[in-house]
């Protein structure tokens, strides 16, 4: 059951995308941070966003990162302008010129063999199997406690 960002009247080109995004079964979450993902370019242009251009795009990411936006946002206002220029205004060439940002990402820490072993040894260390978060902050406390 297709289901309406707005309830407002709105512009052709946004019901086209609310169609598109509903007839590909888009969650409403989905919907509302492509909506407000290609609303930022809208007003970035002082025009619609149909009317964008490979050098506004451009400038866009430029500006979006000067102005400190974080990777993992600047690559889901991607996404969402992709979709707008692929699915939507049937405009692939704009969409290739969109950038996808590297993002490094920090691995969780995880303790070796002797690690958790020495972990063990520690009397008031309960291994709690069902609840991942409770067993964390037990091991930290504990582990606070020893070292002190």
């Amino acid at each position: 059951m297709p289901h309406s960002v707005l309830e407002a009247p709105i512009s052709r080109l946004r019901q086209r995308l609310i169609d598109d995004m509903n007839m590909r079964r888009f969650s409403r979450e989905t919907q509302r941070n492509y909506l407000r993902d290609i609303g930022r370019l809208a007003t970035f242009l002082g025009r619609s966003p149909d009317t964008a251009t490979a050098d506004d795009l451009r400038r866009f990411q430029i500006d979006q990162q000067e102005d400190g936006v974080p990777v993992p946002t600047m690559n889901s206002i991607v996404s969402a302008l992709r979709f707008f220029f692929t699915q939507t205004l049937d405009r692939p060439d704009l969409a290739r010129r969109l950038v996808r940002l590297s993002h490094p990402r920090n691995l969780p820490v995880v303790l070796s063999r002797d690690e958790v072993a020495r972990l063990r040894l520690i009397p008031d260390v309960q291994f709690i199997g069902s609840n991942p978060q409770k067993h964390t902050s037990v091991v930290r406390i504990t582990i606070i406690r020893h070292t002190r």
